[in-house]
């Protein structure tokens, strides 16, 4: 789940301990992911999908971080087509040959969160659909090379933002990543592209540093809009969105995917 402004807190890293508890929900998180990968197609709908998850979740003795967060009512975020972010699951809304979805869920065990995300197209879908999911994920993937000692915010944010802007796309600016860990969003926020500030940019990447990283990109202008439940965030010029996420460890010789299958 993309991160609000965090203020106030520290940046703290995590012990092995604490690690090995994170990598644990990422285990349950993947478990998951892959069962409603499973479950996609034409005809189920969104709410089908939020009650797999919760499902698997709670079936592995764990919490869903989501579901009550600042009030959010489910498991999981469903984002189709247009919808950047944070879609609620709906009874209504059922999927269709060449929709692409947006799923974001967060698991809770012991007390600490894993985060992840990943978008797949619905049955047959249209190439420029099919090549907005391979860049998304291939920035996922650009920026996860960026997670070791010595680099900073700014190499994962210019890794993000130089692989999706090469594409033709655009980067979502108006929500980021974010640490992670007993807290589902901590310090600090990872944003996806990089502006004229110094900010966050310049916080240096130590080992058990633990943070989501989340590209949203854009098959049109970065613009969004959120509508009127306070949630949803769709595109403003109604084109298609992607978002890719894992939670991530550095590690004292590069990185760990906590959220890997």
């Amino acid at each position: 789940m993309s991160g609000p402004h965090i203020r106030g807190r520290a940046i703290r890293p995590k012990s092995q301990a604490e690690l090995e508890t994170m990598r644990h929900a990422g285990k349950i998180h993947a478990r998951t992911v892959a069962r409603l990968r499973e479950a996609i197609e034409a005809g189920v709908t969104t709410a089908d999908l939020d009650r797999i998850a919760e499902a698997a979740i709670r079936e592995a003795g764990a919490e869903p971080s989501f579901k009550g967060y600042r009030g959010y009512p489910a498991t999981i975020c469903a984002s189709v087509n247009d919808v950047v972010v944070h879609g609620i699951p709906s009874e209504m809304e059922l999927l269709h040959d060449g929709d692409i979805l947006a799923v974001d869920l967060g698991v809770e065990w012991e007390g600490y969160h894993a985060d992840g995300a990943f978008t797949v197209g619905v049955g047959e879908i249209d190439d420029e659909s099919r090549r907005l999911i391979d860049v998304t994920r291939a920035a996922l993937d650009a920026a996860l090379v960026q997670v070791r000692p010595g680099n900073t915010i700014r190499d994962i944010a210019q890794a993000v933002q130089g692989h999706v802007e090469a594409a033709g796309f655009s980067v979502v600016r108006a929500l980021v990543g974010h640490g992670i860990g007993a807290a589902l969003h901590e310090p600090p926020q990872v944003p996806n592209f990089v502006d004229g500030s110094g900010g966050v940019y310049g916080v240096e990447l130590v080992p058990g540093l633990t943070v989501a990283i989340e590209p949203m990109v854009n098959a049109g202008a970065f613009d969004v809009v959120q509508d009127a439940d306070g949630w949803k965030v769709r595109t403003r010029d109604g084109s298609r969105s992607a978002h890719f996420e894992h939670t991530v460890a550095v590690t004292a010789d590069g990185c760990r995917t906590l959220t890997a299958p």
